[in-house]
């Protein structure tokens, strides 16, 4: 028994391992091919006569790639080009912000701190703007200092991208214009707008009527009786003031409205045909509301111009 186990025991093992020769382990890592970035790894970490340079502890193999250094300068010319762009844009904004305040350097300093009280009461009366632009005036407080104000703070909120408020400015701005054009306009501008203002937008037979009615009103008769007797006589009745009204410079002709509105529409029309090929395409916000625009004017023509026919051809 003690024999059997001791043979056992001295008994070669059925797997023994081949032990890895030196030799050739290292002939098989010399004859190996490295790849390319451990390739200039090395070629990087030894120098002209195989002297090996010292390595920055810390720092990863690609740092010592030159490929991936010059990628490195091209991405640092790129952010300080991007540096300089963005120093100059805020640069330039700059200068424009200085361009806007000083535009009312000239105005002063009493009439510029008036005007933006009434300018910022105009932005803070929301539903009520209408009425406080009709009321200020007919005090004359609106003039061509309210209009630059209003304009400057639109081109700040242009410069800084506000879009609600570009759209509430550019409205405003809008329409205390038109206001002020309204006051200054003459006699037959004036009369224009009113006529145009009368139209409810349904029925223009209605609106016609009661354009002619107003017509008949404003301008003096042109027959043969009314150049020698005063308005209110009666040639058949022999009734009526002799008198002759005080002549006043105010009075309507129809000839000087008809001149003026044909000057207008004659005016507007060469404006269509410079924005005949501007017309708006697609379905975006914009385009819509060109076309939009585009139709209005289209339908205050079309007003304008029954109008003018309708002062041309009135009878009494």
């Amino acid at each position: 028994m003690v024999a059997t186990l001791l043979a056992l025991t001295c008994a070669s093992p059925l797997f023994s391992p081949r032990p890895v020769s030196a030799r050739v382990g290292l002939k098989t890592l010399l004859t190996t091919e490295p790849s390319i970035s451990t390739a200039k790894f090395l070629s990087r970490c030894s120098g002209k006569d195989g002297e090996q340079e010292v390595l920055l502890e810390g720092m990863p193999p690609e740092y010592y790639d030159d490929e991936w250094q010059a990628r490195q300068r091209e991405k640092t010319k790129e952010l300080r080009r991007m540096q300089r762009e963005e120093e100059e844009e805020e640069e330039r904004k700059i200068e424009e912000y200085r361009e806007i305040g000083t535009r009312l350097k000239e105005f002063p300093e009493q009439d510029l701190r008036k005007a933006r009280k009434l300018v910022s009461s105009f932005i803070t009366a929301a539903e009520e703007v209408e009425e406080r632009i009709e009321e200020a005036a007919e005090k004359g407080e609106l003039d061509e200092l309210v209009l630059m104000i209003i304009w400057n703070r639109l081109d700040l909120a242009r410069r800084d991208d506000e879009k609600d408020a570009i759209r509430s400015l550019d409205l405003l701005y809008r329409r205390v214009e038109t206001e002020i054009l309204k006051r200054q306009a003459s006699p037959a501008m004036k009369l224009l707008n009113d006529l145009l203002n009368m139209h409810d937008g349904f029925g223009d037979d209605a609106w016609l009527k009661d354009c002619r009615k107003r017509m008949a009103e404003t301008f003096p008769r042109e027959d043969p009786f009314s150049i020698l007797m005063p308005p209110g006589f009666d040639i058949d009745m022999h009734q009526g003031p002799l008198r002759p009204p005080i002549e006043t410079d105010n009075i309507l002709l129809r000839v000087d409205f008809v001149r003026e509105v044909d000057a207008l529409l004659h005016e507007v029309r060469i404006e269509e045909d410079e924005e005949a090929g501007k017309e708006g395409e697609g379905l975006d916000p914009e385009a819509i509301a060109i076309k939009l625009k585009q139709q209005e004017k289209k339908r205050t023509i079309s007003q304008v111009e029954a109008i003018l026919d309708l002062a041309l051809n009135l009878k009494w």
